[in-house]
């Protein structure tokens, strides 16, 4: 059958050329389908006749389109509590221990990189919430970060269908979900408590970085794997830089650093410190 669009190898490059220079990710060519059915909502939105015309626009450097081309662009795969042991980690060794690291500042800051519709950051203010109770007088926050605006207003609203928080356990939803009712049935809201600690915010993590010096733990999961190996090169050395001397990251089951740095010492299951 006929596409409606036609799509060629040419205009594909142009378009892997595209994403590599905004977003850093590199697409492979067996991305070219998806890529084209991606791409082709945007053409039919804007009453475009060709995949040539669109790509003309992006690189006219039409801000509006860009922000909905890079939405195009991004996978948000994620879960609830996804990879269970690193929230566990973080629960029994990294929590406690930053707690004595900063006890003199009762700060905690963390950053989870490539939050998608923020199942990520709510899963750490959970964890840090049943570690440090609200009567401790900590200064707790999670900023959470993604390239894709739509994403992130999902997260900043923090509602999800029940669907979405199946395996959480019920105590955890009772706790810190509120049901929805009436229109709202089906749906689940993250409570105020958990909203107030989490600051979600748009960045490319090929631009600047907003984010203070200085932080305790960066969470950068299957975000890198999109990256060839230079661009990974230069990510985790920022990642680096931006860690207090001694800070951890946490990166995605199928991600490692072998032969990508050297700034950081592997702790074990994904779970790395800062050495250098």
């Amino acid at each position: 059958m006929a596409k409606e669009f036609h799509f060629s190898d040419k205009d594909f490059q142009r378009v892997k050329k595209l994403v590599l220079e905004h977003t850093g990710i590199c697409l492979s060519d067996i991305k070219h389908d998806m890529m084209y059915s991606r791409l082709a909502k945007r053409l039919r939105h804007l009453s475009l006749d060709s995949f040539s015309d669109y790509i003309d626009l992006i690189e006219s450097g039409d801000k509006s389109e860009l922000g909905n081309f890079t939405n195009s662009v991004t996978t948000n795969l994620t879960s609830f509590f996804r990879e269970q042991h690193h929230f566990d980690y973080l629960k029994t060794t990294l929590i406690p221990h930053l707690m004595k690291l900063n006890a003199d500042t009762r700060k905690i800051r963390i950053w989870s990189a490539g939050c998608s519709t923020g199942e990520e950051p709510y899963s750490l203010a959970i964890t840090l919430k049943e570690v440090i109770p609200d009567s401790a007088g900590w200064d707790v926050r999670i900023l959470a970060t993604d390239l894709d605006t739509n994403v992130l207003e999902t997260g900043r609203n923090g509602v999800y269908s029940m669907e979405r928080v199946n395996g959480i356990p019920s105590y955890v939803l009772k706790r810190w979900f509120n049901k929805g009712k009436g229109e709202r049935e089906g749906l689940v809201r993250a409570s105020n408590e958990l909203r107030d600690m989490i600051i979600f915010k748009q960045l490319n993590l090929m631009g600047q970085w907003p984010v203070k010096v200085g932080v305790d733990v960066i969470f950068c999961r299957n975000v890198v794997i999109y990256f060839d190996k230079s661009t990974q090169a230069v990510l985790f050395d920022r990642y680096a830089e931006t860690l207090r001397s001694d800070g951890y990251l946490v990166i995605g089951h199928s991600e490692n650093l072998h032969n990508v740095t050297d700034r950081f010492k592997l702790l074990g299951k994904t779970i790395y410190q800062r050495a250098v």
